[in-house]
Formats: structure tokens, sequence, C-alpha cells
């Protein structure tokens, strides 16, 4: 699947790390450091427009090693970016660690993952069909 990017930023595009990745790394685009002190959040930029086809999402989520390693993670994850959207994608970082962390240009701070959805139609109903869950909830399948 072919998708039109501008990058405004003087990183490289977006691009999977392996043959068989799902994400792509997003790198900031800063003008000097950012400093995020413990909990706090910060919107980030990437200098990436993109234009996404009908019925495809991209879906924003954290790196697991910035996460384990540093506690900095996307506060809203997975972020949405809807194929609608023309605007410069920015990432919500927050730090959950005791310390301050320093985003850098050029550092990657999330990854993008491309995916199909479907929009639904609701059909409003006064009885839902029984399944074998029925209305198990939070834990219910867990080994006592």
């Amino acid at each position: 699947m072919r998708v039109k990017i501008i990058n405004k930023s003087k990183n490289s595009l977006p691009r999977y790390g392996t043959a068989q990745s799902a994400g792509m790394d997003l790198c900031a685009d800063l003008s000097e450091p950012v400093i995020l002190s413990p909990l706090e959040r910060k919107i980030i930029p990437t200098g990436l427009y993109i234009q996404l086809s009908d019925g495809y999402e991209a879906q924003v989520r954290p790196r697991s090693g910035l996460a384990i390693n540093k506690g900095i993670t996307v506060l809203n994850s997975p972020g949405t970016i809807d194929a609608d959207y023309r605007g410069e994608i920015k990432i919500i970082l927050i730090n959950l660690s005791q310390e301050d962390f320093i985003v850098n240009n050029g550092e990657r701070i999330a990854q993008m993952v491309i995916s199909p959805y479907k929009q639904v139609e609701w059909e409003e109903a006064d009885m839902l069909d029984k399944s074998e869950r029925g209305e198990g909830g939070f834990g219910h399948t867990g080994k006592h």
C-alpha cells in the first residue's frame, strides 16, 4: 500500500526495523531538547503529515524499549490518526519514571501501525443473542 507523506523534519521517513515489523518508528522533530519531568506530559511534534486511504487508520503506540528502560510511554495509547486528518502527527508522551527524561531531536519516541478498520451502523435491539461467556467480565476466566 502506498501512502502520501510530507516530511518537514530533518529526520528520515518512518521505516520498519525488520521484514516482519508491524510498526514504524516515529522520531521527535525538535529545535531544542525537551525535558519531561516525572509524571509530566508534553506533545512532541514529528514533522510528518500523511494521507491515508479510506478504511485505514494509523495507530500511534509506545516503544517497548522506552517504556521498560526509561518509563516513557504514549499517554493516549493507541492514539488514532484518522484517514481524513491532514495535520502534523504529534505524540503525547508521559514520563512515568522518577527521573527527568530528555527528548532530543531525531529520537525514536513512538511507533506507528497502519491498520484497516470498518465503521458500524447501530441496530437497536431489546435483547442480545446468548453466548458461552454471557456477562462474565473482568477476571471471569481466572483460575483460583
